[in-house]
């Protein structure tokens, strides 16, 4: 398979985070609007910020696909059709609701659309339906095996799939839920979800025929019950099975995780498909590297969802996140003369740490042994959300590394 032929996709929440999605290997960038992107809490892009950051990715030779994803009501269609001509320079829309497809298909027929997973395509048939009605990719829905996929590509072999490879699983398929509107009038399918199944649960179903309305927990422990929460998923060591069976477009999820999420992942990503290609041995020895790497990034356990059994999805035993480092640090920039970095702070930073310095470059390995505040005063310890301050350091960094530490 030509690796040209393979894209890597990473979510852009926010322009920063389309920027360092970027610097760190994407090939292209999935980003939503503020009204009709399923992420509804994420900063997202307005409409000036929208075309500023698809013109920012085209200088770089990025691509941009727009989410409009919601399953729209008749209101949020009138509003769209008003707005549709703010998307004309997206390379792609992804859509899920077919009326949306129809409206882009009528005021944008040039616009290349991508169906969302949202839209659960399981099958063959399906992803013939949506291709005789001029869908150039389908986002394939989490819930299918490789077998299942390698399939559908068989069947299908002049329309593009993509599948997400990496990041949170749902419950429910591909994310259609409506347990959050149940719980708290948020609706998940218009982008507002509060991630009800994450919460604990006490389940209630044993009844004692003679103790009428009496009921007992059927399993929990002391954590509570965490049925409905699915594990991560993480494919980095399985890239030969997904380019087996004919995914063009690997997917990390994560419009609403961190600069540090979307760098760190993008980079570990970007470096696996890289070394495949160049030497499938350099790639199997090191897959303890990359997924070492993967684990240094907030997640909750990692599985390999259906992908490698279409009946299994397993769950997650509490809803907290494994984190086992502290992003401490943005390089703003790097004063050569003196061999200073300034560093915009994220979380506290003091003398005599042992930090990380994650690049697109390498990992780096450094303590910090001098840092002074934006005055120039020496400091030990830089403790105020987003200060900027200066770390002496031994070699050169550049902008957009990024500082983490491993939590003791």
């Amino acid at each position: 398979m030509d690796k040209k032929k393979i894209e890597l996709l990473a979510p852009a929440g926010d322009f920063e985070k389309l920027k360092f999605a970027i610097n760190y290997g994407a090939d292209a960038v999935y980003i939503g609007d503020k009204n009709f992107s399923l992420r509804a809490n994420s900063k997202n892009f307005d409409y000036d910020e929208l075309n500023l950051a698809i013109k920012y990715a085209h200088e770089n030779n990025v691509k941009v696909y727009v989410a409009i994803n919601i399953f729209a009501r008749n209101k949020d269609l009138i509003e769209l059709k008003k707005n549709l001509y703010v998307f004309k320079n997206a390379d792609a829309l992804i859509v899920s609701d077919p009326g949306i497809f129809l409206m882009v298909k009528e005021n944008l027929p040039n616009m290349e659309i991508h169906v969302s997973t949202q839209a659960n395509v399981l099958n063959y048939k399906a992803v013939e339906f949506w291709k005789k009605f001029g869908a150039k990719r389908i986002i394939l829905a989490r819930e299918l095996s490789c077998d299942e996929i390698k399939f559908i590509a068989e069947k299908n072999i002049d329309i593009e799939l993509e599948a997400f490879v990496h990041g949170a699983m749902c419950i429910s398929y591909s994310g259609r839920c409506l347990l959050s509107n149940f719980f708290t009038g948020r609706d998940a399918n218009h982008g507002d979800c509060a991630q009800a199944c994450r919460w604990k649960y006490k389940l209630y179903a044993l009844e004692e025929e003679k103790r009428k309305n009496k009921f007992w927990p059927i399993w929990e422990d002391d954590k509570g019950s965490f049925i409905l929460n699915s594990k991560d998923i993480c494919m980095v060591n399985y890239l030969d099975k997904l380019f087996d069976c004919g995914i063009k477009s690997l997917k990390i999820e994560g419009r609403m995780k961190s600069i540090y999420y979307v760098a760190a992942v993008t980079k570990i990503y970007r470096e696996a498909i890289d070394d495949y290609f160049l030497d499938k041995k350099i790639y199997n020895e090191k897959k303890n590297y990359y997924l070492g790497e993967l684990e240094k990034v907030s997640h909750r356990i990692y599985s390999s969802g259906f992908y490698l059994d279409d009946k299994k999805n397993e769950i997650y035993e509490s809803s907290s996140y494994i984190n086992n480092y502290d992003f401490v640090g943005i390089v703003k920039d790097f004063d050569e003369k003196n061999f200073f970095a300034v560093v915009e702070q994220r979380n506290k930073i003091k003398i005599e740490d042992e930090i990380e310095i994650l690049g697109k470059r390498g990992i780096f390995y450094m303590k910090v042994k001098k840092m002074f505040d934006s005055d120039g005063n020496e400091i030990k310890e830089a403790p105020h959300a987003q200060q900027i301050i200066k770390i002496k350091t031994d070699f050169k960094l550049e902008k957009m590394d990024l500082m983490r530490r491993k939590i003791e």
